[in-house]
């Protein structure tokens, strides 16, 4: 009898710049089965995308070093790769307004089981 192929795994960049918090996040995603590549800043997390067709999510925090904050990044994204998903986390409150309309908000400390969720209901979408 034949197996069905695997299915391809879905590929999530997580861009944090603290490693612990990163770790944590990218253990999360990969035993909910997800491919998980790692960012420390936009900077970082922008040549992955632009070496990297496969990113289908980007989880990102909101305030970290670098040229562009969360919120930055988010922006470049929606304009040059509008088919990528976006999840911004922070510690403090975000105005609503400033997340991007297709992109979604978990709050820290993020429960694993609702950061799994959001980005499964953004692939599945």
């Amino acid at each position: 009898m034949h197996e069905k192929p695997a299915k391809p795994r879905c590929v999530v960049l997580i861009v944090e710049d603290e490693p612990l918090v990163r770790l944590t996040g990218a253990d999360l995603l990969a035993e909910a089965g997800f491919e998980v590549l790692e960012a420390s800043n936009a900077d970082e997390a922008l040549r992955i995308l632009e070496a990297t067709a496969a990113v289908r999510v980007v989880f990102s925090d909101v305030e970290m070093p670098g040229s562009l904050d969360g919120f930055g990044l988010a922006r470049h994204i929606c304009q040059c790769w509008p088919g990528i998903g976006i999840v911004l986390t922070s510690g403090h409150r975000i105005p609503a307004e400033t997340i991007p309309s297709e992109g979604r908000f978990l709050p820290k400390p993020y429960d694993g089981q609702a950061l799994v969720r959001h980005i499964e209901e953004i692939v599945n979408h």
